[in-house]
Formats: C-alpha cells, sequence, structure tokens
C-alpha cells in the first residue's frame, strides 16, 4: 500500500519548508531575527570564516544586522552590546569592541548612544580603548562628539586608577596614550587627573618637578632603577604588575613569585608558561599551590570575568608545553593542567540539574571540523563536545553523541578529560550534516527523551526529513507533545534549525557562559524568547 502521508511529513532538505531560507551549506534552515544574530556575533564573532562564509562576507553580514538593530532601537542595541560585554558571557571583547566602534561611526542619535553610554562600559581598558579608536578612526573623521567620548573615557576615572591604566596599557594597535591627548583633548577635573595628563604629554618634565606626583606614578617610576629587593616591595606593598616591570627583570624567579602572590587570574592565565619555564610553578612548589589556588576560586574567577573558552585555550596551550611564537619552553605540571580543567567547568553559571532526560547530539561533520571559535586552535567539533560535556556533568540522566551524515557513537562520558574528548571527537570529524539524525535516532530506539540539545552550525543539507518534522514525528510517536530542542549555535550566521514558532525549541549561543543555566531553566518548563523569560 503506497504512503502518500509521508510527502506531507517528511520533506528532503533538498526543498525548503514553508518560512525557511538557503543556508550556506546548499541545505535549508530558518532565519533567525537579528537581535539573536547580534548576540550570535557579539559571543562568537566571526574571526576566521566559517567553512561556507568568509570573514569578510560574515562581517558585511554583521555589520548590516547591528545597523539594522540600531535602526531599530538605538538604546537597547547599545545596551545589549554593553550587557554582553560586562557579564563575561563572551570569550572575547573585540566583537562588542566592533559593534560599539562601527555604532560611533554612524551619524545621529546612535553615534551618541555608542560613546556616551557604550563606551565607558565596552572600553574598560587602555587596550580596549586603543583597539576602538584604531577601528572608528578608519570608519570616520574626528568630530566632536569622538572627542568627547575620548575625554570623558580618561575623566571619567580617579587619578590612581587612570595612573594605572596609563602606565600598564602605554600603547596598542599603534596608538599611545598621548595620541589620544593630541586628538580628543581632555581636561583634568582634579590635580591628579592633570598630573596624570602631564606624565603622559611631558614626561620629563614631570620627571624634573619638585612637587609629589601621583602615587601609581612615582612608583612605576622608581621601579626602572629599582634594586631587586625593592622591586619585591613595590610588587607587594604598592601593587605594581607586570607591565611596570624593567624587562630585564622579568627572567628572575624572585620577581614571578611576588607577582604571582597577588596576580590578577587574567594575568594568571597569561603567565604560567613563563611561571613553569623559571621554576616557579614545580611539582611540590609553593608557586603551584597558590596558582591552583587562584585557578579553582569560583569567587575569582567570576569577578575577574573569566570565560569557560579562554580556560580551554589556556589548557591547550599549556599542555603543548611551548608557544606558537618566540622560543619559550616549559614542562607542563600536572597539577596545574587539573586545575585549568576544574577551572573550566567552574566559569560557568551555576546549573542545577533539571533531572529530565538529555540527549546531546554533537555535530562533527565537515564544516565543524573545519571552522574554529574565533582565532583559536579550538575547532568547532571539539567546542560542541565539551559543551556537551558541561551538560553531561550537570545532568545525570544524559547521554551524548556525535553525527554528521549519520550516527556516530563518539564513547564519551562524563568521566571523560577534555584531552579525551577532544582526542575521541577529532577521529570522527568528517561527511556532510543531518540535523534531523538526533530525533531519528531517538525515535528508532524508542528512547525517553525530554530535552534535544543539539551543538551544530545549523549548515544541515542532507537527508530525507527536515530537523523540525522530525522532532514532530518523535514527538507524536512517543507521546511526547512538549519535549524540548535546544539548538546550540557554534558559528555567528543567520541561520537555526530550531523554528522560531514552536514554543518548545529554543535557539542559545555557543560558548556564551550562561548558555547551560539558560538551557536548564527553558527544560524545567520556561520558555524563553529574545529578553524575556516565562512560564509555559
Amino acid at each position: 500500500m503506497a504512503n502518500y502521508a509521508r510527502h506531507l511529513t517528511a520533506t528532503p532538505q533538498s526543498r525548503p519548508l514553508p518560512g525557511q531560507v538557503p543556508n550556506s551549506g546548499g541545505g535549508f534552515a530558518f532565519q533567525i531575527s537579528c537581535w539573536d544574530r547580534l548576540d550570535r556575533f557579539l559571543i562568537l564573532g566571526c574571526e576566521g570564516g566559517s567553512y561556507y562564509a568568509g570573514e569578510r562576507k560574515l562581517t558585511i553580514e554583521n555589520a548590516q544586522c547591528i545597523l539594522e538593530c540600531a535602526k531599530a532601537d538605538p538604546g537597547r542595541t547599545v545596551g545589549r552590546i554593553a550587557e554582553i560585554s560586562t557579564s563575561g558571557r563572551a570569550p572575547k571583547n573585540d566583537p562588542a569592541i566592533f559593534a560599539l566602534a562601527f555604532l560611533a561611526a554612524q551619524p545621529g542619535i546612535v553615534s551618541g548612544y555608542a560613546l556616551d553610554i557604550g563606551l565607558p562600559k565596552v572600553c574598560r581598558t587602555g587596550t580596549h580603548l586603543f583597539q576602538f579608536v584604531e577601528i572608528v578612526t578608519q570608519l570616520r573623521g574626528w568630530g566632536r562628539a569622538l572627542r568627547r567620548g575620548v575625554a570623558n573615557w580618561y575623566t571619567s576615572k580617579d587619578d590612581e586608577k587612570l595612573a594605572m591604566q596609563v602606565t600598564k596599557y602605554a600603547q596598542r594597535n599603534g596608538w599611545s596614550h598621548r595620541d589620544l591627548l593630541r586628538l580628543a583633548h581632555p581636561v583634568g577635573k582634579n590635580p591628579g587627573q592633570r598630573d596624570v595628563f602631564q606624565y603622559i604629554a611631558q614626561r620629563d618634565k614631570w620627571l624634573n618637578s619638585k612637587k609629589a606626583g601621583t602615587r601609581t606614578l612615582v612608583m612605576v617610576e622608581e621601579a626602572k632603577t629599582a634594586s631587586l629587593t625593592r622591586l619585591k616591595r613595590l610588587i607587594n606593598d604598592e601593587g605594581l604588575v607586570r607591565e611596570h616591570i624593567p624587562t630585564e627583570r622579568l627572567n628572575e624567579p624572585t620577581i614571578w613569585e611576588a607577582l604571582l602572590e597577588n596576580m590578577p587570574i587574567t594575568a594568571l592565565m597569561r603567565n604560567l608558561n613563563k611561571l613553569t619555564s623559571t621554576g616557579v610553578v614545580a611539582p611540590l612548589s609553593a608557586g603551584t599551590r597558590r596558582a591552583v589556588e587562584l585557578l579553582t576560586d569560583k569567587e575569582l574567577l567570576k569577578r575577574g570575568r573569566v570565560h569557560p573558552y579562554n580556560l580551554l585555550v589556556a589548557l591547550k596551550t599549556y599542555q603543548q608545553g611551548h608557544g606558537t611564537l618566540g622560543n619559550l619552553r616549559w614542562t607542563p605540571v600536572p597539577q596545574i593542567t587539573a586545575a585549568l580543567e576544574d577551572a573550566f567547568y567552574l566559569a560557568f553559571e551555576t546549573i542545577q540539574p533539571t533531572g529530565k532526560n538529555h540527549l546531546f547530539a554533537i555535530d562533527v561533520s565537515g564544516s565543524m571540523s573545519w571552522s574554529a571559535i574565533g582565532n583559536s586552535p579550538i575547532k568547532c567539533s571539539t567546542a560542541a563536545a565539551v559543551l556537551a560535556m558541561v551538560g553531561l556533568r550537570a545532568e545525570p540522566n544524559s547521554y551524548a553523541f556525535g553525527f554528521a551524515d549519520r550516527f556516530r557513537d563518539l564513547g564519551i562520558n562524563k568521566y571523560d578529560r577534555l584531552d579525551a574528548v577532544e582526542r575521541k571527537v577529532q577521529a570522527s570529524t568528517f561527511g556532510s550534516t543531518d540535523c534531523a539524525k538526533a530525533y531519528n535516532y531517538a525515535l528508532m530506539h524508542k528512547m525517553d527523551v525530554d530535552a534535544f540539545v543539539i551543538l551544530t552550525d545549523n549548515e544541515t543539507n542532507t537527508g530525507h526529513i527536515h530537523p523540525t518534522q522530525a522532532l514532530r514525528n518523535y514527538r507524536k510517536a512517543m507521546g511526547k507533545p512538549e519535549a524540548r530542542a535546544i539548538v546550540v549555535g557554534m558559528t555567528a550566521t543567520e541561520f537555526s534549525v530550531a523554528e522560531p514558532s514552536d514554543p518548545f525549541q529554543l535557539d542559545v549561543v555557543g560558548f556564551d557562559s550562561a548558555a547551560p543555566a539558560i538551557i536548564a531553566d527553558f527544560v524545567r518548563g520556561f520558555s524563553v524568547r529574545g529578553d524575556e523569560a516565562q512560564d509555559d
């Protein structure tokens, strides 16, 4: 007997469903809103592009999306850029800085919002400011609004914090603070600020002045000629950091011991390699104990806005025992490797187990193994797998597998270390993409799934049925009409296999540090759309 009904419930992925658009991989998917794409860009960026779309194409598309959001609601757009930047939800601040600079280059009220509201929140350090200025200068000239915005960046800080910024981040991207003072003409609001401005613009005159200067500046200048003993005191008592230390002193283990004691968490992650090469961090050393203590302090990770992705990169770099640039070599200390992995899980928002049955489906197709998260060695397939590990560890009733054009048993479980997960995923990454595989597999094996979590780049392009149709079939056959589907987007494209009109499907951004908690709330019975959450 002919089964004509299948033509109504199963559409090949080579043909679109109503409301779908072509994706970059030759298939079809749903188009996400400009607000959702803004979030994807701010969190994931588009550095390096994807398998199907180059960096230039994605940058232009995302810039158009940013502008579309700004035209609809400039205050909300700038507010969202600032919120993502300040919350620590994104691995890097670069996309937020670019988005803000792009808006600052636009005419009218949009520029005002970006410069007056966004700039002090997004550009929190001198490096951020230099990066912003470099981008905005390429897009516009130096008008009154830009001068006012940059001047306010300096005058909004108290003198000691300002002194720390201008000495710790003296120059970047071809810009110096002297350059910006000459262009923006900030006027000091008090003697301390004016003292810092003189130090920047007329350092020789400042040095010859008989009056006592701002304390941070005095200590920074003293450090340039201080004895080893005095330099350690300046680090311990006055809070000088690595950037204040003369280069020739940075091979002294005792200097690194002093720096480590109160080293900011992000600086520790950057300097673990040097600390190990100098012997300060070594098996059973006091330096190792201190580093482990800092790395596994959850409150410290939170205050430092440490993103899980950056811990993953630090772990991968530390494990290899050498950098990509320079001649630095070190022997990794196992306690540090373990601490970095523990910190990776600690850096996510606290997740309360839902008690629901979760199926994590990890896209290991060729496009996922080609694309990377930003300019890093972390491929999207590996990133998807380690994010699934977060869910596996949080949810006791969970299972994970890989898929491309067919099911792939990756053999991963919640007890695996991250390096083992990476090896297992790399052995299985190839082929085209069928995002319906998770639903089809669960139905075939009569699996009782409350929540499907699909980690993918959304470039689905093969298979006899669209993912959303396969989900409907699963729900009907298994008698689970409210089975959730969460699609975790791993690239900053405009596509998703999650159907926007389905209240039990959710699209979230991969490597958003808040994503696991958002997913858990959704699975518990909350519908999360945009900035709102409400009971079903």
